[in-house]
């Protein structure tokens, strides 16, 4: 039977709210329910966002809520070689292209149906030649990625059995312009390279696994168990985000909330300062 081990992988632009408390609550007790590992990663290649006292706080919350985490922590910015081998190992299999469209040309291109990452990507850099002078992302051309693949399947411990379907994601971008890698390509390197056998996040990153399970198919990586857990909602039934306010841990920290007592909160469903547990 191999050991259970799991993460938890924020991103330090902001500070952990209550959702996140949630979703780390849930990949650590999955873990330790097996006698398994918890590993902490910081997402931090958004050079122009990421803080380091954000990543003091993510670690100081984690504390606060009772939470230990096994070995080191992992960074993603000292991965940066590791993602480049993989972008170029795609290149060589003429999977990947340059594309310099802007946000404002996609959406005045795009009527197509939306994807994991908004309007699906029209496709109008796939074909013609692009100046790799010129500031660009890398796209992964998936109808020939697909065809390569296969078909493909993963297993969530909740939904079951999933038939991959990441042609209904369009043309992902695998490395933006501002930055070496994108939170696909990178999560799926990672994952593999720390030995994840059980992603736990939430349900809104479930499409983001069939380009995952097709990511790993291509690289010849393992596919590890998901289990795609509900949000943790807000008193207007909106999921927490920071973008919207939502209550740092920081703040209930320094208000004199157990965070133990808040974890268990969480744990039992008594959901404190009115938020809710979504039904999908």
């Amino acid at each position: 039977m191999r050991v259970v081990v799991t993460r938890f992988a924020p991103s330090p632009t902001g500070r952990l709210h209550a959702g996140h408390a949630f979703s780390a609550i849930m990949a650590h007790d999955r873990a330790r329910a097996d006698g398994g590992r918890f590993l902490l990663r910081i997402e931090d290649i958004d050079g122009t966002r990421s803080r380091a006292e954000h990543v003091d706080g993510v670690l100081a919350d984690l504390r606060w809520l009772g939470l230990d985490w096994d070995g080191e922590v992992v960074f993603q910015s000292q991965r940066l070689p590791h993602y480049a081998e993989a972008l170029a190992r795609l290149a060589a299999m003429g999977l990947v292209y340059r594309c310099i469209c802007t946000r404002a040309d996609i959406a005045a291109a795009a009527s197509a149906p939306h994807g994991v990452g908004g309007g699906l990507y029209p496709g109008t850099c796939r074909h013609r030649a692009v100046d790799p002078a010129l500031p660009h992302c890398w796209r992964l051309d998936m109808s020939a990625a697909v065809a390569q693949a296969g078909g493909l399947t993963w297993t969530d411990e909740l939904a079951g059995d999933v038939a991959a379907d990441p042609l209904a994601q369009g043309d992902v971008v695998l490395a933006r312009k501002d930055a070496p890698s994108s939170y696909h390509l990178s999560v799926t390197l990672d994952d593999a390279a720390q030995g994840v056998s059980h992603v736990v996040r939430g349900i809104d990153l479930f499409a983001a696994t069939h380009i995952h399970r097709l990511l790993q198919a291509l690289l010849d990586l393992p596919s590890p168990v998901y289990r795609h857990h509900p949000l943790l909602l807000g008193p207007d039934g909106e999921r927490l985000a920071k973008r919207t306010g939502a209550p740092a841990l920081a703040d209930l920290r320094e208000a004199g909330v157990d965070g133990r007592a808040f974890a268990m909160d969480l744990r039992a469903g008594r959901l404190p300062l009115g938020f809710a547990v979504g039904s999908d």
